[in-house]
């Protein structure tokens, strides 16, 4: 089966810094398959990795291409893209 790669918009108001970085980071490495971001036409950068992902310098209204590879993959970027796609910092 080959990767599966989806297309989201940032919704915190704030980008992907500590706090959300973090959370996406922590989900794509517990989700146990491989899987990048990538900013715009950037290089993909592995998720689970939080100084990656916070070095894309992902802001508010960006878009990212999640790609995911391996058992679950569908349900793992649902997961993820309802992530990126919350305002997390509406919360605090």
């Amino acid at each position: 089966m080959p990767p599966i790669s989806r297309t989201v918009r940032i919704g915190s108001a704030h980008g992907l810094h500590a706090r959300p970085a973090k959370l996406f980071a922590q989900a794509a490495k517990d989700a146990g398959i491989p899987i990048t971001i990538a900013k715009d036409a950037g290089s993909p950068v592995n998720a689970a990795s939080i100084l990656g992902v916070i070095a894309l310098g992902i802001e508010q209204g960006d878009y990212v291409t999640l790609t995911a590879d391996g058992d679950g993959a569908e349900s793992t970027l649902d997961t993820l893209a309802e992530l990126l796609t919350t305002d997390h910092d509406a919360e605090a």
